[in-house]
């Protein structure tokens, strides 16, 4: 099978006389679950449940190779006789994980979202209409809101039913079904022992129409038709009918041209790092004894045991690969004395541009900024404002002192601190997303006065 289009969203369509749907991945996307759903206790109608779950899905290269992470927000209303009870938008909740060779999801941070995974599944054959295809899956549900999550797999059967327009983008149109069938008895039965102990089954019926991207093999629009129950150890039944939609967007081109133009302009950027800003990094493939750095797309790893004494006899081998590695290391050395240099550094990642704010000075373990910050600050938002129609991810990061959830929780006000202050600069609030790091993403050693300061820092990224 093809790999999930919402976890793995972009792809190319390859047409030989039949249809092929094929991923690539590794861009940043908007993913959004908006479920609509009546509910019923018992039988009884007690009210309309509407829920939105979003997030901004952003790819990195980890030691694990190319791993997607995101902060999903919910939103979540309940009407009852025309009352609404609103629960407002919660905390964020953190997901990472990564997409395998046969295209399915494997979680790595699991807080149950997001809720499909491995869905949609294309096939690898050439397909012509009315052609089916099988896939497994997996459903998180949380029925009740519990703040337990429970994995149940599914066994989906596609069909690929026509071609259609979808706001005037030629797009394929494919149907899905399957069976809700949790701790149901037969032959095989499913129960995960991690999941809500409370529910006794499930079981229900899913029918879904799939609305494919023919320019990029994305699945731009899932909407899932639901009717499905619940049962619970206490004897309480909850059915649930209505809709599910999934949506993918993709954040707009940037012209990056202006944004090197703006950033040369201020002498936070050089010839040679124009040059490299111009496109986007190309991912690589993952190596495994390989390290990839965050910093230096350029930095790589010299197999020094082929050159080093005992090792290759052929000295003229060896003399050129000492200067390689020579020359990596004054490279990268020159890169980082550049970031401590500079009061603004930028880099080029799978994300997009990021621009650093290195040792940001606030108030003592607080997110109020000290005067003296408004020069990179107008610096910061002159340059965003040329990214037209951009979101932007600002991620706080503080040094470490030990004390992990109090870093977390203050360098997501530093980075809240921050948005505040851009949008006072003319900025759209609505176009910043913010994440806490706390100390667990350091670029120095916290062992030194200099490696914490370098840790102390607000990281910009113009998503594209």
């Amino acid at each position: 099978m093809g790999q999930s289009a919402i976890n793995h969203p972009l792809g190319e369509i390859t047409d030989d006389g039949s249809e092929t749907i094929s991923y690539k991945g590794s861009r940043n996307y908007k993913f959004t679950e908006r479920s609509d759903l009546r509910v019923y206790q018992n039988g009884k109608y007690v009210g309309l449940q509407s829920k939105i779950v979003s997030a901004f899905i952003i790819p990195s290269w980890t030691d694990k190779g190319l791993v997607y992470e995101g902060d999903f927000f919910v939103d979540q209303d309940t009407n009852r006789n025309k009352t609404q009870v609103a629960l407002g938008i919660h905390d964020a909740i953190p997901s990472s994980f990564i997409i395998n060779d046969d295209g399915n999801l494997t979680m790595l941070v699991d807080n149950g979202y997001p809720s499909f995974r491995s869905f949609p599944a294309y096939s690898s054959h050439k397909l012509k209409k009315g052609d089916v295809w099988e896939a497994k899956a997996t459903r998180a549900v949380d029925p009740l809101s519990k703040g337990i999550v429970t994995k149940m797999p599914i066994y989906v059967q596609y069909t690929y039913t026509g071609d259609d327009l979808y706001n005037g983008e030629p797009v394929y149109l494919i149907s899905a079904q399957w069976a809700t069938r949790y701790n149901m008895g037969g032959t095989t039965i499913y129960v995960d022992w991690g999941g809500d102990k409370e529910l006794s089954y499930a079981q229900g019926s899913h029918k879904a129409t799939i609305i494919v991207s023919k320019a990029t093999g994305a699945a731009l629009v899932i909407r899932d038709n639901v009717d499905e129950t619940f049962a619970y150890a206490d004897g309480n039944k909850y059915q649930f009918k209505g809709t599910i939609s999934l949506f993918t967007e993709y954040p707009p081109a940037i012209d990056r041209s202006k944004l090197i133009a703006a950033l040369k302009r201020m002498e936070l950027l050089d010839d040679d790092g124009a040059e490299k800003l111009l496109q986007r990094p190309v991912v690589k493939e993952v190596v495994k004894s390989s390290t990839i750095s965050d910093k230096d797309d350029d930095w790589e790893p010299v197999n020094t045991s082929e050159w080093v004494s005992g090792g290759n006899p052929d000295k003229k081998d060896s003399k050129t690969k000492t200067e390689k590695l020579k020359k990596q290391i004054e490279e990268h050395q020159a890169t980082e004395a550049a970031h401590k240099a500079t009061p603004i550094s930028v880099d080029n990642t799978e994300a997009g541009i990021r621009l650093t704010i290195q040792n940001l000075q606030f108030k003592a373990d607080s997110a109020e900024l000290l005067p003296g910050e408004e020069k990179r600050l107008d610096q910061i938002a002159e340059i965003l404002k040329l990214a037209d129609g951009a979101q932007f991810l600002i991620e706080g990061h503080t040094a470490s002192t030990g004390y992990e959830a109090g870093e977390l929780k203050l360098s997501k006000e530093r980075a809240d601190s921050i948005a505040a202050a851009l949008a006072k600069r003319g900025i759209g609030s609505e176009r910043f997303i913010c994440k806490g790091s706390g100390g667990k993403k350091p670029i120095a050693p916290n062992d030194t006065a200099e490696g914490k300061a370098l840790n102390r820092r607000v990281e910009i990224t113009i998503l594209d």
